[in-house]
């Protein structure tokens, strides 16, 4: 038996929030409090820091994430002098042919803020062909080996649901918007079975540094896991339009994102009178609708991508007209740009909020330049939802953000939410939302034993203990 003693420990128990000791046995917690009597116990002494459940994450891109920690790095690029250079370094180590993935950049770093071109790149990557996506992943920027690669030339039409971004030339720019990032990700050679395996095992240990002890992985039916020892707990969303598999869920998307310009508003973009975004072809075709039914009908959980109020308002018109909706725990992912009535929407029809701290941290600098501010106070509504008594889960959205839930904490409270309802977002709230309440998200006899012991500043990780057993330990 393995008894964390002297501290305070966050149960997420509503009828007992605290205890200042918890006792493991095997992989389950079997007391709250004080170790059973009768039972040697080994003991820690916590020194008085605080005890949280496993962190859950609602979202990740998790092989993506964890291929992206190989790749170029952009995320703070700050200036197109560093985002040039940082791919030229990558392409100096990399032999002719080889692909330049990965990126994370955001062009709203730059001054003045520009979108990237391939013309900025052309010169260094001769014989590499690029394709690096923004932060969102909504829109990526290739070079001009990869557009040929791909066949993308001024005469290739916008694609349903994305946009070629032309120069004034009629020219395509090397920017590719939502679907048309399909022309050049078709040709991309996928990474080999092998090298995702590596890429999960390598974003394992990322979760275990930052706590995450079980996470959604969306768009994945979940064979790389089944060659792993697992440090986390993974619940598999499929494409909504693809064989589920042995997936318990599915996901699909009704636009793109702020950044991109892509996230489906009713009214249009304040810096761009012609652009309301983009929404998907299968909402308003009808197979979005037929889809989820067909989903619920197979007993699958319904998750749907949703970033601007009018995909909202689409996706929620969907599960109003299902029966069983919040029997179901139907998600709507990101909501991120919402109204006073589409929040009471939420709340009359049980729709999970799945959402991503972070995004608002992400987003401000540049949010009410694009959609101006009486939109931009309704951006991520974390407080308006919770108190409309919608269940608000948190997450990531790793590697479009940090896969660190404490960032996420305090991104939001930023928008007002406390720390201990940000607890219960990212342990709790997400366990209910995947079905798993009674397996984990608190800290209680006959859960499992999933715990994180935070710093004695709460702003990092000083252990993670997954299943029973100590995965991490900050080295101090």
């Amino acid at each position: 038996m393995f008894l964390l003693t002297n501290g305070k420990v966050w149960t997420g128990d509503a009828a007992r929030p605290f205890a200042d000791a918890v006792a493991i046995d095997g992989n389950r917690i079997v007391a709250v409090g004080e170790a059973p009597a009768g039972l040697s116990a080994r003991l820690m002494d916590l020194r008085g820091r605080m005890v949280v459940p496993g962190f859950i994450d609602n979202h990740t891109h998790f092989v993506d994430g964890g291929l992206q920690l190989s790749r170029v790095q952009l995320r703070d690029a700050s200036t197109p002098h560093e985002f040039a250079r940082r791919i030229a370094a990558h392409a100096a180590a990399l032999r002719a042919g080889k692909w330049i993935l990965g990126g994370s950049w955001d062009q709203t770093l730059w001054s003045p803020p520009a979108l990237p071109t391939r013309q900025l790149i052309d010169d260094v990557t001769p014989d590499h062909p690029v394709f690096v996506s923004r932060l969102d992943i909504h829109m990526s920027l290739a070079n001009s080996l990869a557009l040929r690669l791909a066949g993308v030339t001024r005469e290739t039409p916008d694609p349903p649901g994305g946009t070629i971004v032309r120069d004034a030339h009629g020219e395509p720019t090397g920017i590719l918007k939502d679907t048309a990032q399909v022309f050049v990700q078709r040709v991309i050679p996928p990474p080999s079975h092998d090298e995702r395996v590596a890429a999960a095992r390598a974003g394992l240990k990322e979760a275990a540094r930052f706590g995450v002890t079980a996470f959604c992985d969306m768009l994945s039916d979940g064979a790389v896991y089944r060659d792993l020892d697992l440090t986390a707990r993974v619940t598999c969303f499929a494409p909504i339009f693809e064989a589920a598999g042995a997936a318990p869920g599915v996901k699909g998307f009704a636009d793109g994102s702020l950044g991109s310009s892509t996230a489906a508003f009713f009214k249009p973009y304040t810096d761009d009178a012609t652009n309301r975004g983009l929404t998907m072809p299968e909402m308003t075709d009808g197979r979005m609708k037929a889809a989820v039914a067909e989903a619920a009908a197979r007993g699958l959980q319904i998750a749907v991508h949703a970033i601007g109020d009018r995909a909202n308002d689409e996706v929620l018109k969907i599960y109003e007209s299902m029966s069983g909706a919040r029997e179901r725990r139907v998600r709507i992912e990101h909501a991120q740009h919402l109204s006073p009535s589409l929040i009471q929407r939420f709340a009359r029809a049980g729709v999970i909020a799945s959402m991503q701290p972070h995004h608002a941290v992400d987003d401000g600098r540049w949010m009410t330049s694009r959609i101006g501010p009486e939109r931009a106070g309704w951006a991520y509504a974390f407080r308006a939802l919770l108190d409309a008594g919608v269940t608000v889960t948190f997450g990531s959205d790793w590697p479009v953000a940090p896969l660190d839930p404490l960032a996420g904490v305090a991104a939001a409270a930023g928008r007002g939410v406390t720390f201990d309802e940000a607890l219960r977002c990212y342990t709790v709230n997400n366990a209910y939302a995947i079905f798993r309440e009674h397996e984990i998200g608190r800290i209680a006899p006959g859960l499992l034993a999933d715990l994180v012991i935070l710093s004695e500043d709460r702003t990092c990780v000083d252990f993670t203990i997954f299943d029973g057993r100590t995965i991490y330990e900050r080295r101090l």
